[in-house]
């Protein structure tokens, strides 16, 4: 039987793991979660996107980004509007506050790379993240 670090799927999850258990304690002196973030992330590339169109694109049952929406327009960080197509549909969007948000977590998320990824070099670090992404291919797309 092989080892069960010899499985580079199991590393990868466990990697997973740890990185989101950094992520989520940083998170939490907001009281967001990394799902949260997650969402902000997306939206910060985009006008905009509709709740299914964030359910498809980040792997979260459609019922969770109802809820993760609501978390962030309490904060204020997110929004519903109508879409321009479609006026019953909502598009979500991120506010300023939103931006501002992502933009104070910057350093933090370079922290919590820099924790997990302590014993590769610079240049390691840069091929782990390129063969990361093409590893996840149209799934970050």
């Amino acid at each position: 039987m092989r080892a069960l670090h010899a499985d580079t799927g199991y590393l990868l999850y466990r990697l997973g793991l740890r990185s989101g258990q950094l992520f989520n304690t940083f998170l939490q002196e907001s009281g967001l979660r990394l799902r949260h973030y997650a969402v902000l992330r997306y939206l910060a590339t985009c006008e905009g996107a509709l709740q299914r169109e964030l359910s498809a694109r980040l792997g979260y049952d459609p019922s969770a980004i109802v809820g993760l929406v609501d978390d962030l327009e309490k904060l204020g960080f997110a929004e519903r509007r109508p879409a321009l197509d479609d006026r019953r549909s909502r598009v979500v969007v991120l506010t300023e506050d939103g931006r501002a948000f992502l933009r104070d977590t910057d350093q933090a998320g370079r922290r919590v790379s820099d924790e997990l990824l302590t014993q590769l070099a610079p240049a390691e670090r840069e091929t782990l993240h390129t063969l990361l992404a093409r590893v996840a291919g149209d799934e970050l797309a």
